[in-house]
């Protein structure tokens, strides 16, 4: 198992901070490979400029300027996005990594032919998981289109392999928040994480 995680949240001391822990104790209890992308810490460019632009259906060039997130990419079979829920929405950095690393011959395959539409290019990755946090409600949330379930587990999701694993789980009235339901709730992140990695083998349960 070869785990790539995409983090993303300016203070070491957040909530999110614990999630991602929680996801990597997991992880490595499983015996998996994990490579960790904190997208503040490294001062990721979320900024898709006019050149990225003309050479975005390029793909002897498109990946040249994040040679080692579109390696990543490529060799992970697990991909989890760890992040805060702001505005309704993915935070700019974590969208601009989607802009600039999810890119045609590597995240898709581009139409051949008029009326067609995109294929999928990671049909490696069999294991999608999603944790996020939300100022608002559980219905709110909904009623504004979930973002985190319709871009990341349904348009990522749709370039995945077939049948894969999904894991989902959001803290929701987290500006409201207390010890207790943000207790509850890294329980439940361990729990999603159990259903994502799976049964595993005998081996890898004896030491983990």
């Amino acid at each position: 198992m070869r785990a790539l995680i995409v983090y993303c949240h300016p203070r070491e001391t957040s909530f999110t901070a614990a999630v991602r822990d929680v996801v990597l104790e997991k992880l490595h209890a499983a015996g998996a490979e994990v490579r960790l992308t904190d997208l503040y810490a490294r001062g990721f460019d979320p900024r898709l400029t006019a050149h990225d632009l003309e050479i975005y259906e390029d793909e002897a060039a498109n990946q040249l300027a994040l040679r080692q997130d579109c390696a990543d990419l490529k060799w992970c079979d697990t991909l989890i996005f760890v992040y805060p829920t702001w505005w309704y929405g993915l935070p700019a950095m974590l969208k601009g990594w989607l802009d600039r690393v999810m890119v045609p011959g590597l995240a898709f395959l581009m139409p051949k032919g008029p009326g067609e539409t995109i294929g999928p290019g990671l049909t490696h990755i069999t294991r999608l998981g999603v944790f996020t946090t939300c100022g608002a409600s559980w219905w709110l949330t909904r009623l504004v289109g979930a973002p985190g379930r319709r871009t990341l587990l349904r348009g990522v999701g749709l370039l995945c392999a077939k049948g894969k694993r999904t894991a989902f789980a959001a803290h929701y009235l987290m500006d409201s928040s207390t010890p207790e339901s943000r207790t509850k709730h890294l329980a439940k992140v361990a729990r999603q994480m159990d259903k994502l990695i799976g049964r595993l083998p005998a081996r890898a349960t004896a030491t983990a």
